[in-house]
């Protein structure tokens, strides 16, 4: 089965990702693995403290994966494959791309601001002629509608 990875994070932009990889996923028979990657900064801190922090930082990407998870389901009868990994994001995104056949397509969300479409993308465009598998950049500012009627 062709999964949709799109990756979960703090961003505003990540919702309409989210819902355009449930969308197309349904539209296609595909699935979705999100991603989430805890950056390695923010546990230079002592071992008990770095351990905690982890921990809570894993607690948190569970609670936003089930508001995403249940939304999937409910919506689009999506049941999302959660994969959290550590380190640099692009890195770590390659590497789940790499290590899993299964991806076929990555989304990421366009931020909507004056900066940019965010560091991800930037990131990212710089080294797709290499990817692997296709890249969708969904604009933060597609509403529900236009993303239905695209998907």
């Amino acid at each position: 089965m062709r999964k949709f990875l799109v990756v979960l994070d703090d961003s505003r932009e990540c919702l309409n990702a989210m819902r355009f990889a449930a969308m197309r996923a349904a539209n296609t028979g595909g699935g979705v693995q999100i991603l989430s990657v805890i950056p390695p900064d923010e546990f230079n801190h002592w071992i008990g403290v770095g351990d905690i922090m982890r921990e809570e930082a894993r607690e948190r990407i569970h609670a936003h994966f089930d508001v995403f998870a249940k939304w999937m389901h409910d919506k689009q009868s999506i049941d999302p494959e959660l994969v959290i990994r550590e380190g640099e994001a692009v890195p770590e995104i390659l590497a789940q791309i790499r290590e899993d056949p299964e991806v076929g397509v990555l989304v990421l969300g366009a931020g909507t601001d004056k900066q940019g479409p965010g560091p991800l993308i930037s990131q990212l465009v710089k080294s797709s002629g290499n990817l692997p598998i296709p890249m969708t950049i969904v604009p933060g500012e597609l509403s529900k509608e236009r993303l239905e009627a695209v998907t």
